[in-house]
């Protein structure tokens, strides 16, 4: 361990980021609160540089996914990074920065819930971010992981925006856990489907017949992507996006085809559309809506979109939907309801999924089939479930939200409740998306808002958009403005008004 001098004392500001250098050692240093921290300068989840993001409440959010930790010891707070900051000794003398270039040891937890039986059902984002909280907050009992795919927890946000488009093979999909976690001891994983849950019980069935019982489990099995009731829908060349095998087949479908149809305005949809344009494809959008998802951006952004995406070559037919897929053999057109026929190599269905919740017979359901859940995540004494399945309350309201980052922090917020705690869902769901090179960002949740402002230029996809009831901001939605969205991502854990939120935008 050998100690440097980084930086003059003056060069640091108070709660405001600097990017050093130690040795081999890339570092940020802050000062909070009087006292002198040094981090890992980069994201543990995607190498986001720290130093560009926001410092809001006592944490450091990430400026690109909006992870968040805490200031005083590095602790993560907030996914989608699942491992906290590395931590270097650092300290002011004579007028300079003195930091180690080799990190101190992390405190280890106290042991907890020793004797215990834990289940998570589920490794996707949900399930992931369960099992990593887990390992962190010292769970000492038997944790058995329970998933259908051969190799879980990756990152399944990669498929739409890298993998269809060339630039990363579906092995290069990053996983969600690192090797500590994979190798805890405690932990065991089971390549199985949980076919039913006996609550009375405590008791699981898988698909082998094979029954575990739990002191507590939780059911992260997330949505099943539907094909539509169209004549065709089946064919070879068609297809669902959910898996690293999914989208292993569609790059394998991309090298030989010239044209694309998209069934559906998603932001899976969306991303598709955007990955195949930049594969060389000529990429059409079948939509049943103008514009693509006006409710969640409002609609000056939501033609911006659109437009966007034109400029970029893509052609949307809408307020139409397919009503076949014909071909000998393969898809070779898609006749839509309007009556045009569009030729395609390749048809990528982005309409939605269901909840996977078959298994949950005996237990309370919405009229989407969601399992209702409280604000702790729990769906009866002993378990929880998160993610896309769920229907939980939010602001008062129930709501079922499939967005990544929000199955994470259910499922971190899970684990804590598994092992005790009495913590409710009181975060802010967060979503981005990449669409030809421009990142999209929307914080919050809109549901009933009755005024949009835009602060900026949208069709340059340069701009802040304040989606309101009165003069209450429901959700932001932004482009090019990371560092804001990373404030805000903490800020709007409390009311925040439209002439607050100005204020924050011109600052």
């Amino acid at each position: 361990m050998t100690e440097h001098a980084v930086a003059h004392a003056d060069q640091l500001e108070d709660d405001r980021a600097l990017r050093v250098k130690a040795g081999d050692e890339e570092l940020i240093v802050l000062r909070h609160n009087g006292q002198v921290r040094a981090y890992q300068a980069d994201c543990p989840h995607a190498g986001a540089p720290l130093e560009q993001g926001a410092i809001c409440e006592n944490r450091l959010i990430c400026p690109w996914h909006k992870a968040a930790f805490a200031l005083n010891d590095g602790e993560v707070t907030e996914p989608p990074a699942l491992a906290s900051l590395r931590r270097y000794p650092a300290q002011v003398r004579d007028n300079y920065l003195w930091v180690d270039d080799q990190p101190s040891t992390a405190p280890v937890p106290a042991p907890q819930a020793e004797g215990r039986t834990f289940i998570v059902a589920g490794a996707g984002a949900a399930g992931a971010a369960a099992v990593a909280s887990l390992h962190r907050q010292g769970f000492a009992g038997q944790l058995v992981w329970v998933d259908q795919e051969a190799e879980p927890a990756y990152d399944r946000t990669a498929l739409s925006k890298f993998v269809i488009a060339g630039k990363k093979t579906a092995a290069e999909v990053p996983p969600l856990l690192d090797d500590e976690v994979l190798a805890w001891p405690n932990l065991q994983r089971v390549r199985a489907t949980v076919t039913a849950i006996d609550t009375a019980q405590q008791r699981i069935t898988l698909d082998d017949g094979q029954q575990l019982t739990y002191d507590a489990a939780l059911l992260a099995t997330g949505g099943v992507p539907q094909r539509p009731a169209v004549e065709g829908a089946q064919l070879p060349g068609s297809f669902l996006l959910r898996s690293r095998d999914d989208a292993a087949r569609i790059l394998e479908q991309v090298r030989g085809s010239q044209r694309a149809v998209i069934v559906g305005d998603s932001f899976i949809g969306l991303e598709a559309a955007s990955a195949l344009r930049q594969a060389g494809l000529h990429v059409r959008v079948v939509s049943r809506h103008e514009t693509p998802l006006t409710e969640q951006l409002g609609d000056q952004v939501s033609l911006a979109l659109r437009q966007f995406h034109e400029r970029n070559g893509v052609v949307f037919h809408t307020g139409t939907e397919p009503v076949s897929l014909e071909g000998p053999g393969r898809v070779e057109t898609v006749t839509l309801k309007n009556g045009e026929r569009l030729e395609a190599d390749l048809v990528l269905f982005g309409t939605g999924v269901k909840p996977a919740t078959p298994l949950a017979q005996g237990l309370a359901l919405a009229d989407d089939q969601s399992l209702i859940v409280d604000g702790g995540m729990r769906a009866a004494p002993g378990l929880w479930a998160v993610g896309d399945m769920v229907n939980f309350p939010l602001a008062g309201h129930p709501s079922r939200i499939e967005h990544w980052r929000v199955a994470q922090q259910q499922g971190c917020l899970a684990a804590e409740n598994m092992l005790g705690a009495q913590r409710e869902y009181a975060d802010v769901p967060f979503f981005w998306t990449l669409q030809h090179g421009k990142t999209l960002e929307v914080l919050g949740h809109a549901r009933a808002w009755n005024g949009v402002e835009v602060v900026g230029d949208v069709d340059a996809m340069n701009f802040v958009a304040l989606l309101c009831v009165d003069e209450q901001v429901e959700s932001v939605v932004a482009c090019g403005h990371r560092a804001l969205l990373a404030t805000l991502s903490q800020r709007m854990k409390r009311p925040l008004s439209r002439h607050e939120a100005r204020a924050l935008i011109n600052s």
